[in-house]
């Protein structure tokens, strides 16, 4: 298996890598659920200018949340 590479990604894209029997609508919601309750991620995202109505992470975003949250 190859490792991640983080990419710039539509947040539904990244959310369906982890939860890949979901809708894209159930998927996003639960991402940003363990986003918003992980302080030191949700630190980490605000320090690169993250918005959480933006619908594209860049690749230093999506690193971030796969270092906190583990690879999908």
């Amino acid at each position: 298996m190859t490792p991640f590479r983080p990419i710039a990604m539509k947040k539904g894209e990244l959310a369906r890598l982890y939860f890949p029997t979901a809708t894209t609508a159930v998927a996003t919601n639960r991402l940003m659920r363990w986003v918003n309750q992980c302080a030191p991620l949700l630190k980490d995202l605000e320090q690169t200018d993250y918005h959480r109505s933006q619908k594209l992470l860049t690749a230093r975003q999506v690193s971030i949340i796969v270092r906190h949250l583990g690879e999908p």
